[in-house]
């Protein structure tokens, strides 16, 4: 077994006295409870000049970790058929990556992405100019510099140090991380078909999303006729129950099919009174997002059994720390392709209570970033052992799909949507913000029996773009089937 790489062992690695001390100062992570010890609004109200920061650099044998060059590349990764025909409307940006580069003075070039539409943290320009010209692995632990600039300035610390990154977070825990397949809702004949690939790769745990314009109980029932006895499902509601009247209900039917194993935030989170009834009436797991309510109270009256931890190096180890000593269990929400997969690895291995299969929702793209790609097997995939995230970036696979940075902020693509009421009553619809706002604030029915949704293909018909123009404009009711 190799060996932890302790802080002391680092210090020395690096040699003694006060240029050392200094330039490390923040390589640790952050006291529990606290925030990141740097960060580009906070420490550039520090006396210390970049000039200065350069002078304190330490060697790691002999090796200079200040950060000369940081690079940014901009990827669109198209989804796989199956998952694309659902994310057209939703989460049609999810294909946006920047992959960055950081190039440190010793020649070492460590990599890392950030998801451009959905992440805990954007790197900004202010963040990467700030991070030029100082020592990586002082910056690595700031949560503020952004997802993918981080993950690359761990990279390259990694590299320059010959380990592994989970060495530089902790003691292992764990050799093995265990690992979820994720889609939106879909079909029934669509979940068929996405947890057939899931099982065939290696997963045995489905992550997806429980929405009111699905007839998810049906839906439910023939998905799981087809899956084994120990591929599970967690649930997620993003909160579409709305309260306990209606989620009682709708949680007891779903919990008579065996391979459901949580339901996640199934009514709002604040609800404190409400998620602890619920916990009582349903033998599955009820699922939170860590932070809402606060942890306290959250753990004091007891409103969840399992908690979805995102975010920064700093704040999933201070997270798990205190879950750790709660004795609750949670999984690793980190989302992107297999580079942001990669690293949430490391992280699981030094976490104690990362019991639960990860989300990273990386499985929906037809291009793999990495070589070699994340091989899971049992439910689980192996820490990489080799320097750094352990991986190589796919350089051909950035290169075909590089685009320049986009202009102007994207538009969502011409759609046409409907939801089908057994009633024979249609909803049309042109975004997927209008229906998100319809049934979370209640103007619409939820999970109704036999209700369906579906995209309307453009025929090129007038009757077509008549209802989209309308649709574009609000809500279109008709109490018959239009198109």
């Amino acid at each position: 077994m190799q060996e932890t790489l302790s802080r002391r062992k680092f210090f020395n690695k690096v040699g003694t006295g006060g240029a050392a001390a200094a330039g490390l100062a923040g390589l640790a992570a952050p006291a529990l409870g606290g925030s990141p010890a740097s960060g580009p609004n906070r420490i550039l109200k520090r006396p210390s000049s970049p000039r200065a920061m350069a002078t304190a650099a330490p060697a790691v044998a002999g090796l200079n970790l200040n950060v000369t060059k940081i690079e940014s590349t901009l990827v669109n990764i198209p989804y796989r058929p199956v998952p694309g025909r659902r994310m057209l409307a939703e989460n049609f940006e999810w294909t946006y990556f920047l992959i960055h580069k950081v190039t440190l003075a010793c020649g070492v070039v460590g990599f890392g992405e950030t998801m451009s539409y959905y992440t805990w943290g954007t790197p900004t320009e202010k963040a990467i100019a700030y991070a030029r010209g100082r020592n990586a692995a002082e910056l690595m632990w700031d949560d503020s510099l952004g997802a993918g600039l981080q993950m690359a300035l761990f990279d390259a610390v990694g590299k320059a140090n010959d380990v592994p990154i989970y060495r530089l977070l902790g003691p292992k825990i764990r050799d093995r991380a265990f690992i979820s397949w994720w889609d939106l809702d879909m079909t029934g004949e669509d979940w068929i078909s996405e947890c057939r690939e899931a099982h065939a790769q290696g997963y045995t745990a489905f992550k997806t999303k429980g929405r009111p314009w699905r007839d998810l109980v049906e839906d439910c029932r023939t998905l799981c006729k087809t899956l084994p006895p120990y591929f599970t499902i967690d649930m997620d509601f993003n909160e579409f129950l709305l309260d306990v009247s209606r989620a009682t209900q709708v949680l007891q039917e779903l919990a008579e099919f065996p391979n459901v194993a949580a339901f996640e935030s199934p009514i709002p989170q604040g609800d404190v009174w409400g998620n602890h009834f619920l916990r009582s009436q349903t033998r599955v797991p009820i699922a939170m997002h860590y932070g809402n309510p606060p942890v306290m109270t959250a753990l004091k009256e007891e409103v969840c059994d399992v908690f979805v931890v995102g975010g920064g190096a700093s704040a999933v180890l201070q997270t798990g720390a205190v879950l750790a000593m709660a004795n609750k269990p949670f999984w690793l929400q980190l989302v992107g392709t297999e580079v942001t997969a990669t690293f949430a690895l490391h992280l699981a291995a030094v976490v104690s209570h990362a019991m639960w299969p990860a989300v990273n929702c990386h499985q929906l793209h037809v291009q793999s970033l990495i070589k070699p790609g994340i091989a899971v097997t049992n439910g689980t995939a192996a820490v990489p052992e080799r320097p750094g995230l352990g991986i190589d970036l796919n350089e051909d696979a950035v290169a075909k799909y590089r685009i320049e940075p986009l202009a102007r902020p994207l538009e969502p693509p011409e759609a046409l949507m409907v939801v089908r009421w057994p009633t024979g009553a249609s909803n049309y619809f042109a975004y997927s913000s209008q229906y998100w706002s319809d049934f979370r604030y209640g103007r619409l029915p939820l999970f109704v029996k036999g209700v369906r949704f579906e995209y309307v293909p453009n025929n090129g018909s007038r009757e077509w773009k008549e209802l989209h123009e309308k649709a574009k404009k609000g809500t279109v009711f008709s109490e018959q089937r239009i198109l």
